[in-house]
């Protein structure tokens, strides 16, 4: 059953000042390659005192300091007595310039092996965040993980692949959209379940990572939120329940051109 995943498998976004007090994070995985200038990137990272990567063992933690137009996105992040760690991530300047994946421009040293998702695509890109969501409007294509993404190749504009699937499967980076000529309003669809419709309508949704089990969207980890941000967006409904009414298929792939290693440009 497709699911929106909110929780382990996502992202809470700290968004920072100018000011904020900058803290070293260890990088546990510096010997992979691009590792050291990895480390480099995390040396002095603006996260707040009270932030919280996701609970589970992705640790997804992911700061944006829009005065630096600065982004540092952490897989296995965690805090203990000596300070803050992670087992692998990346960082990107002027990310507001940025193609939205890592390239040798994103910071000094940077690879196509930064990143904390399988495709290589910043963990944030392409969740749905609670403000979206509030104000009833997303404005950007959605990220999707599929059960198994195709072995050994990838698309633009994944940079990379850890996928499993067969030759039939969509591969990391494989673009999709909903039926433009499909009348969304028509389909009488809850709140949330159009919000989605209208942003893959517009937007389209790109393959990001794999969950070995089901389809999944990304909302924003509410970590650093009161309460039950969630419980009043999905209407007592359940995700898989809101999901079910998506029109799945009236999905459309888009045309790609398949990469087996970096760089994978669009054409």
């Amino acid at each position: 059953m497709p699911w929106i995943s909110a929780n382990a498998a996502s992202t809470p976004l700290y968004r920072v000042g100018r000011r904020e007090q900058r803290v070293r994070v260890d990088l546990e995985r510096r010997y992979l390659g691009g590792g050291e200038a990895l480390q480099r990137a995390f040396a002095s990272v603006p996260i707040p005192r009270d932030a919280e990567p996701a609970v589970g063992p992705d640790g997804h933690l992911t700061v944006w300091q829009p005065s630096t137009d600065s982004l540092w996105d952490f897989y296995g992040a965690r805090r203990d007595p000596a300070g803050w760690h992670a087992r692998w991530g990346g960082a990107i300047r002027r990310v507001s310039r940025s193609p939205g994946y890592y390239t040798p421009r994103a910071w000094p040293g940077a690879t196509t092996s930064w990143g904390a998702t399988g495709s290589g695509l910043p963990v944030i890109g392409g969740t749905m965040l609670l403000a979206e969501l509030s104000a009833g409007r997303i404005d950007h294509a959605l990220a999707m993980n599929v059960p198994a993404a195709r072995a050994g190749v990838f698309a633009w504009p994944a940079q990379r692949t850890d996928g499993v699937g067969s030759p039939s499967a969509l591969p990391e980076g494989a673009r999709l959209r909903l039926d433009p000529a499909l009348s969304v309003r028509a389909l009488r669809l809850p709140r949330l379940t159009a919000m989605i419709a209208r942003a893959a309508q517009r937007y389209g949704l790109v393959v990001r990572d794999q969950t070995r089990h089901a389809v999944s969207l990304f909302g924003e980890n509410p970590a650093q939120f009161p309460g039950s941000p969630y419980s009043r967006l999905l209407g007592g409904k359940t995700p898989g329940e809101l999901l079910a009414r998506f029109p799945w298929a009236r999905l459309q792939v888009l045309k790609m051109r398949l990469c087996t290693r970096p760089p994978c440009r669009r054409r």
